[in-house]
């Protein structure tokens, strides 16, 4: 994206009302964006269906208002590359699944995260996602095939389903396989030089949930390519899910934004 004219995001999520931190984070990418001259885009990340609420959207639009904060495309507003709001955009989540798919980088899990968090060999920061064991995970050159007890052909389902589909009553994942000890390299603009390792800082991770829903790390891999975001602007607390989010750009063969991640408000 060297060269393309600058286009920041803010991107809430209205399961509750925003908080200082938001404040803080938000408009550190409004002044880079307009000490830039570029374009800011208002997402409303309203992907969760049990948590988000119409009245949690009407009060954060309300509260950027408050606080002086300027987009130029959004829910609100419209623009080139609407629509904005998660809740509208499944088809371009459906096809990124499909491609990740067709790879081979993603496979079906029917581990619950508290099958994840019980298990002795999944360390995790109390804050952090938990490194998933691999209990499901197919041997490499395998077939990717939904784990179960009895053939699916007995309940009349596809043993390889597709999100949307009866096979989601089933209750499974589909988890991306990260590259055991490859490292995710980049340079941070608030926090410099970062580096992980897959399989070691972070593990195989939610793309698609059982309850039908692309992941947060889908989705907005899927929406900072397509809304063509240069910046993204976020908490601290958010490095790791950067590198999980590169390696999805690489699947998906997009070029990733740059990155800065603000210290967090304490």
């Amino acid at each position: 994206m060297a060269g393309a004219p600058y286009r920041g995001r803010l991107a809430p999520s209205p399961t509750g009302y925003l908080h200082l931190g938001h404040a803080r984070t938000f408009w550190t990418a409004q002044e880079r964006a307009r000490a830039r001259g570029g374009t800011l885009v208002l997402r409303n990340e309203d992907l969760d269906p049990q948590r988000s609420k119409p009245e949690f959207v009407t009060a954060m639009i309300e509260d950027l208002r408050w606080f002086d904060l300027v987009w130029q495309e959004g829910p609100d507003c419209g623009g080139p590359f609407g629509p904005y709001s998660q809740s509208e955009r499944t088809g371009l989540y459906r096809a990124a699944f499909d491609r990740l798919r067709a790879a081979g980088a993603i496979y079906p899990c029917t581990c619950s995260r508290q099958d994840v968090l019980h298990s002795a060999l999944a360390p995790h920061a109390a804050d952090e996602e938990p490194i998933y064991p691999g209990t499901c995970r197919p041997i490499a050159g395998s077939e990717f095939r939904v784990p179960s007890s009895e053939p699916l052909a007995h309940h009349g389902l596809d043993s390889n389903p597709k999100p949307g589909t009866r096979n989601w009553e089933l209750r499974f994942n589909w988890r991306f396989r990260v590259p055991d000890g490859g490292i995710v390299s980049f340079v941070d603009g608030g926090q410099g030089p970062q580096s992980f390792v897959a399989g070691r800082d972070f593990g195989d991770f939610v793309v698609w949930r059982s309850d039908d829903v692309p992941a947060y790390q889908l989705a907005v891999v899927v929406d900072d390519s397509a809304m063509q975001i240069t910046e993204v602007v976020r908490g601290a607390d958010l490095l790791l899910s950067t590198a999980r989010q590169i390696l999805l750009y690489r699947a998906l063969d997009l070029d990733p934004p740059s990155f800065y991640h603000c210290p967090l408000l304490t």
